[in-house]
């Protein structure tokens, strides 16, 4: 079921001095929510950490609540700015999906706090938790539905398929993006996308003789 994103609770900024000012606040939010979580941050840390005055979060931010829903939105338009062009880019949809998890996990080693502020959301802001998940879905769901179009997979429960592959990539990601590394993104990727082109089934057997 879609869902609706709320309209940002931040108040957004009409100068590039103001744009720059949100996003020291956005960043060095990531880093205090990833490291201390949300009940434990505090909006003081936070600006000493984006090295603004403590007057200037209110000029963006109404609470630590807001930021927190603008951060996880902010994360997520990360992630979908990070992965898109290689899925554009990509010859077929399996070959997009193989290098969007391979974006994705690269991504993830690079800000792995994104785990622990996405999974907190769905106890401190439960209307976020489920846009990024459901939002992602829908552009999942909207590729295959597309590569249906061209005959690239087939056209049936696509959004059962794209809630599918979404669950792939985002355990795929904590597995070998945040637990560990001992595997490339690549080798992870093409992996998954093996499992999406021919499945789980043993191939049938056929008699050579």
């Amino acid at each position: 079921m879609p869902v609706k994103t709320a309209l940002p609770d931040a108040k957004q900024p009409r100068t590039d001095r103001g744009r720059k000012t949100r996003r020291a606040i956005l960043d060095a939010a990531r880093s205090e929510f990833g490291e201390r979580g949300f009940h434990d941050a505090s909006i003081s840390s936070i600006t000493r950490r984006a090295g603004v005055a403590l007057g200037s979060f209110y000029t963006y931010f109404d609470s630590k609540d807001a930021l927190f829903r603008a951060l996880v939105r902010d994360m997520s338009d990360q992630v979908r700015d990070h992965v898109a062009p290689v899925l554009q880019s990509a010859p077929d949809q399996v070959a997009a999906e193989q290098a969007g998890l391979k974006a994705f996990i690269e991504f993830v080693r690079g800000h792995k706090e994104i785990y622990r502020i996405i999974d907190e959301a769905e106890f401190v802001d439960p209307d976020s938790f489920r846009a990024h998940y459901s939002t992602t879905a829908e552009r999942i769901a909207q590729r295959l539905e597309a590569a249906a179009a061209r005959g690239e997979v087939r056209g049936e429960h696509s959004d059962v398929h794209a809630w599918a592959i979404m669950g792939i990539n985002v355990f795929l990601g904590l597995r070998f993006g945040v637990w560990g590394e001992e595997l490339s993104a690549d080798a992870v990727a093409k992996a998954a996308a093996g499992l999406l082109r021919d499945g789980l089934a043993a191939k049938p057997y056929t008699h050579s003789g």
